[in-house]
């Protein structure tokens, strides 16, 4: 089950590995995704998109507080 914040009015969903982004999040949410390489912190779009960025982070806490700086600037 995903949990999640809001951080400056912005939902940071995190989600379990066999968890769809686009069911759990909704547009103008950030998602923090964990695979084999690490974790990842993306963007969810007004229409869907997603957008992560280049590369994950080491360790969930780290993922977060990167989704939480974006949430500071309105994302």
């Amino acid at each position: 089950m995903p949990s999640k914040i809001i951080h400056r009015g912005v939902p940071i969903v995190t989600l379990a590995e066999d968890e769809a982004m686009l069911e759990h999040c909704v547009p103008n949410c950030i998602a923090i995704r964990h695979d084999d390489a690490g974790w990842w912190t993306c963007f969810i779009g007004e229409n869907g998109e997603v957008d992560c960025y280049d590369e994950p982070y080491p360790n969930r806490d780290q993922a977060i507080w990167a989704a939480k700086a974006a949430a500071e600037f309105g994302i």
